[in-house]
């Protein structure tokens, strides 16, 4: 299952609450085009067939292509100098220590 750091879980509660934006929201992370390319952009709730996955107030939505490949990895974020968040993906066990991963 894919796992949330810390810093990523507030960067998603962050970019998912504020005004106009529903309580049900989160970040969508979605198959593009091509099998190899993933998508994310905040949706209002989960699609059909979406695996959610919630952690400390942020929520995660998950197509089946994005869950399957998401399956062993951890998603990490930072934010640059400009308040610009940046996501990271890096197999599990392979994070630094310390960033005490979520589920």
């Amino acid at each position: 299952m894919l796992m949330l750091t810390p810093t990523a879980i507030e960067v998603v509660r962050s970019i998912t609450s504020g005004g106009g934006i529903p309580d049900e929201a989160g970040l969508r992370i979605f198959s593009g085009e091509g099998a190899e390319t993933l998508q994310i952009a905040v949706a209002a709730g989960p699609a059909d067939d979406d695996k959610v996955l919630a952690a400390e107030g942020s929520r995660v939505f998950l197509d089946q292509q994005a869950a399957a490949f998401l399956d062993d990895k951890v998603l990490d974020a930072g934010i640059d100098t400009n308040g610009q968040s940046t996501f990271v993906v890096a197999t599990q066990g392979d994070v630094a220590p310390g960033t005490d991963p979520a589920p």
